[in-house]
């Protein structure tokens, strides 16, 4: 190798040695999610294969753009769990401005390696609330102690506020960006995604197992991570409004196909529907007493359809219906429950369709029949030809013997 060779690969190589990182940076990675839903099963399936992709694809880090309401408390333990033993940063940012991390949300705003808010959002209001009702003084007790010191574990280790973080918990106390950024419950608040990482470049963070990481997130391409279809379809299914309707309108196809039988497609398709429906409530804390009043409600229907009871029973049904729709869901927050609005439609709905559909069958089986030879008993016959008895009837008269098979009556 010629002397202009050597100096050029021993100049490259003192260039590589130099600045690895400055070369590694310009070509990293920042995976970003996109969570604005509800905390559910299907969100924490969502990040933890988002969290998996970033580490099989060596990230500088993980943004997580979080928006929501909050939702179950045992999801959100998957989730944090998640993020504590990911092997790449995560970056919690509630984004964008209008958007907040409520209940849940907060939860996982705080077990980021760094949490991040955009100007005019809000996070807190961590109450835990079980089955959407009041609890007894001692298990309310429980469940608070309980929910705070799952927030401590993590927020102390984070060194963030914990009295401010526990009072979100204890006393719902919500705060703004600038609320959070004050009491140490957040690192920054920033505009949006860009100005984030530039402003985290070169940082010195404490991962949750101790050690220390400097992030190198100058230059780095943002590759966003989409729910995939399956995630996007059971998501939609984890909507308890959306559960319940594909519910009823399955029940009310199948009820067609049993009163027009041979149709196929109406059965088929409405065992589809109530099969999604019931893939969807399992996915959710379903109360089990509003499964009896379902059941109720479909045994006074039958009941109906057999024995006239003036519409009493059809009443009682109905109302049992729209009760157990209404309070099938136990979800801690109004998005995680059925409606009343959505339960009203589907049981006044579902129960003069079924009803109606139950008359005209009543009434057909009662009514007189139009065709075939049944049609003809009891009516009126016009004979257009002489009818005369058979001939051996004829014969035997003539005789004065009775025709064979006759019988004879003695006086």
């Amino acid at each position: 190798m010629n002397s202009p060779a050597r100096v050029a690969l021993s100049l490259l190589m003192a260039i590589y040695c130099v600045l690895p990182g400055k070369l590694f940076a310009a070509s990293g990675t920042v995976v970003k999610l996109t969570i604005h839903d509800t905390i559910q099963p299907i969100t924490a399936d969502y990040l933890q294969r988002g969290l998996h992709e970033a580490a099989s694809q060596h990230a500088e880090a993980v943004l997580i753009s979080l928006g929501t309401p909050g939702g179950l408390l045992e999801s959100t333990r998957v989730m944090v769990q998640a993020i504590e033993n990911s092997p790449v940063p995560v970056i919690i940012f509630i984004s964008p401005t209008g958007s907040r991390a409520g209940s849940a949300g907060f939860f996982l705003l705080e077990s980021a390696d760094i949490s991040a808010m955009a100007p005019g959002t809000n996070a807190g209001a961590a109450h835990p609330i079980v089955e959407g009702r009041q609890l007894d003084p001692i298990l309310k007790e429980k469940i608070e102690n309980d929910a705070a010191a799952f927030l401590r574990s993590f927020t102390s280790r984070r060194s963030r506020n914990v009295a401010a973080a526990e009072d979100a918990v204890r006393n719902s106390k919500s705060y703004s960006d600038e609320e959070a950024l004050k009491l140490n419950l957040i690192d920054l608040v920033s505009a949006d995604d860009a100005s984030l990482l530039k402003a985290l470049d070169g940082r010195t963070i404490h991962r949750f197992d101790g050690t220390t990481q400097t992030l190198h997130l100058q230059g780095t391409q943002i590759i966003s991570t989409a729910p995939s279809q399956r995630e996007r379809l059971l998501s939609k299914l984890t909507n308890p409004d959306i559960a319940v309707l594909l519910l009823v309108l399955g029940a009310l196809l199948i009820y067609l196909e049993f009163n027009v039988p041979g149709t196929v497609v109406p059965g088929s398709i409405g065992t589809l529907f109530v099969l999604l429906g019931l893939f969807g409530l399992n996915l959710l804390p379903v109360r089990h007493t509003a499964i009896v009043l379902l059941l109720a409600a479909v045994v006074m229907m039958v009941l109906e359809a057999k024995f006239s009871s003036h519409g009493v029973l059809a009443a009682v049904g109905i109302a049992a219906l729209i009760f157990g729709l209404a309070t099938l869901v136990d979800g801690p927050i109004p998005e995680l429950r059925v409606h009343l609005a959505t339960a009203l439609g589907a049981g006044l709905g579902f129960g003069s369709i079924s009803f109606g559909l139950a008359w005209i069958a009543l009434r057909a089986r009662r009514g007189k029949v139009l065709t075939g030879p049944q049609a003809m008993i009891g009516g009126t016959a016009i004979a257009r030809t002489p009818s005369a008895p058979p001939a051996r009837w004829r014969s035997a008269a003539s005789s004065g013997r009775p025709p064979s098979g006759a019988r004879t009556h003695s006086p």
